[in-house]
């Protein structure tokens, strides 16, 4: 009976384990480089189409600074970033493919001095003005609802999960002792 208690307290907690988390971004290890906090590389527009025009601009590398960008993740390669308008701003531009897939995607730029990277992000969305449309809704497969990105239905599922797991350990904990149910 503890095997099975243990094993319904193990399975509670591996669920409350899986709710969602933010994914850390992968830097290249080969080259030791700092971020600098979140948004620091300005991604104009922030979500774009297939085949749209992305400007990426930062003030992080100083004046007067250079940086190579790496929109590598969308698939549109390097880019240089050089001073535009504004004291100390660089600026640079990139086209996203029309191949690109819908997502988002992190956009890195590596001031040409120093060990600095910024990072920002961009949304690649479908949109009907191109014959694509988003999928929208669930899937019919009678198998039940998939796990929806409403945090607050998430946590609310994990712990009903974790609740029923208590319960039965304390009904099964109970009947071991000879109580009853």
């Amino acid at each position: 009976m503890r095997r099975t208690a243990r094993l319904l307290a193990g399975t509670a907690l591996a669920v409350a384990a899986t709710a969602p988390a933010h994914a850390m971004a992968a830097t290249d290890p080969a080259a030791p480089l700092t971020t600098a906090p979140a948004g620091p590389l300005e991604v104009r527009p922030a979500t774009v189409t297939p085949g749209g025009e992305v400007t990426a601009s930062t003030a992080a590398c100083g004046s007067p600074g250079a940086a190579t960008g790496d929109a590598g993740a969308v698939g549109a390669g390097t880019f240089p970033l050089a001073p535009g308008t504004g004291e100390g701003r660089l600026t640079g531009r990139f086209r996203v493919p029309p191949s690109a897939q819908p997502g988002t995607y992190e956009i890195v730029a590596r001031c040409a001095e120093g060990d600095r990277q910024v990072a920002g992000d961009l949304v690649v969305a479908l949109s009907a003005a191109h014959g694509q449309v988003q999928p929208r809704g669930s899937v019919k497969t009678g198998v039940g609802g998939g796990l929806g990105r409403d945090p607050v239905q998430t946590t609310a599922g994990v712990a009903a999960l974790a609740v029923a797991a208590a319960g039965g350990t304390w009904l099964l904990h109970r009947r071991a002792r000879g109580d009853g149910i």
